[in-house]
């Protein structure tokens, strides 16, 4: 396998910016060529940590495959947290690019590569002025974002020790680049996931009367549970309930003995989920027996709401501005967006604020999360390199090493 060893010329010397974006830019791709799956990040935990110690940056292993590495731990300010997320999807990348996935069925489809990139970047500029940071740093490489709890596993292992604010980002295409949302209070929504099996007495198409049809039965719960957004939570409330599927196997002129439905949940609201979830089972299972069939309701719950703290939100929204503009804020998203993120288990915790940050510059870079044509932005590596310089109290480079194109 290709070294993917982080690397940049004079990473000692402190006006090295212009080396460590290059390296960042390299380091992005090279881990684009080589994705893996939530929990299974053996080569990138790898790779990061081979890198760490390239840059003389003390790390150790959390939560199996994640990784924490510190820098200044004896700085008498704030002790922040940085995180990047690093695992990919289990899709056939087709964008062409040169960097495309070498491994069938996996792909870097949600840009983790990039924020595992940009976080090394951030590393390599902070190590550089460890001498000036006012306060401790912890950079996180966490791993299984993608439905994994990776975020819960690396609290439970002590990733969060001494640690007083955490901040994180994802980069996103459906806003232009240059703009950003950090709102206070919830950026992303919380979910979770249901399957309903329907269980009736099947038989012969021509016969429905000696049956129990739980397809019948299936699609009238499907369109009851519509009500509960429509109905019974109040619009204020962002939510959703969308049924994503009905199984039903049979031959063409059978009813058979049971169908099952599956579906996802997604709530802005904390508050919103105990009373979402019985009101599915409550509507499932009074729906299943008005057709003479019996509802067995199962409710997943995943992640909880990505909430911001309002003081940490502030400070990234300041850091933000500073690099994009004081225009930076895009007010055409509505926010909370519904998908969903397990930085949200680090704000249970402790202070700090999770921005989406635009990736869609008109040059590609529109295509939506998981879709196979998907591919990070690379331009917004230097940029949030700077985000976090500056979270973190950190000398930034010259002006005329930078530019927002």
């Amino acid at each position: 396998m290709e070294d993917l060893t982080f690397k940049a010329s004079a990473l000692g010397a402190r006006d090295n910016w212009n080396a460590i974006q290059d390296a960042s830019r390299n380091f992005r791709r090279g881990l684009h060529r080589h994705p893996e799956l939530t929990w299974q990040e053996e080569n990138t935990a790898a790779t990061i940590r081979a890198s760490l110690d390239a840059l003389h940056i003390p790390w150790e292993a959390c939560a199996g495959t994640g990784t924490v590495a510190r820098l200044a731990q004896g700085a008498p300010g704030r002790h922040i947290g940085l995180r990047g997320d690093m695992d990919a999807l289990p899709i056939n990348e087709a964008t062409g690019h040169d960097w495309s996935s070498t491994r069938e069925g996996c792909m870097h489809a949600c840009g983790h590569d990039g924020h595992t990139a940009t976080l090394m970047s951030a590393a390599a500029w902070l190590k550089a002025h460890e001498a000036d940071l006012p306060g401790p740093v912890t950079l996180l490489f966490q791993p299984a974002e993608e439905g994994g709890h990776g975020a819960r596993k690396m609290i439970e292992n002590g990733a969060l020790e001494r640690i007083e604010a955490i901040f994180g980002w994802h980069n996103w295409p459906a806003i232009p680049f240059g703009k950003a949302v950090c709102p206070n209070g919830a950026v992303m929504a919380g979910n979770g996931t249901f399957r309903i099996t329907l269980q009736g007495s099947g038989g012969h198409a021509s016969q429905p009367e000696n049956t129990r049809d739980p397809v019948l039965a299936a699609s009238a719960v499907t369109m009851a549970l519509q009500q509960i957004i429509s109905r019974r939570i109040t619009p204020q409330n962002a939510a959703v309930v969308s049924v994503t599927s009905i199984e039903a196997p049979s031959g063409i002129t059978v009813i058979p003995d049971s169908a099952q439905l599956a579906g996802s949940i997604r709530i802005a609201n904390p508050d919103d989920r105990k009373r979402i979830d019985d009101m599915i089972e409550e509507i499932a299972t009074r729906t299943a027996l008005a057709y003479g069939v019996e509802a067995e309701v199962e409710i997943f719950p995943r992640y909880d709401a990505t909430i911001n703290h309002p003081d940490e939100a502030a400070r990234m929204r300041e850091a933000m501005a500073a690099d994009l503009g004081e225009h930076w804020h895009f007010d055409q998203l509505p926010v909370p967006i519904m998908a969903s993120e397990d930085f949200s288990y680090y704000l249970k915790e402790i202070p700090g604020a999770f921005a989406l940050i635009g990736a869609d510059d008109g040059l590609g870079h529109h295509e939506p999360c998981h879709s196979p044509r998907y591919d990070f932005n690379d331009r917004l590596l230097p940029i949030v390199t700077r985000i976090y310089a500056r979270l973190a109290g950190a000398p930034l480079p010259q002006a005329s090493t930078f530019q927002m194109d």
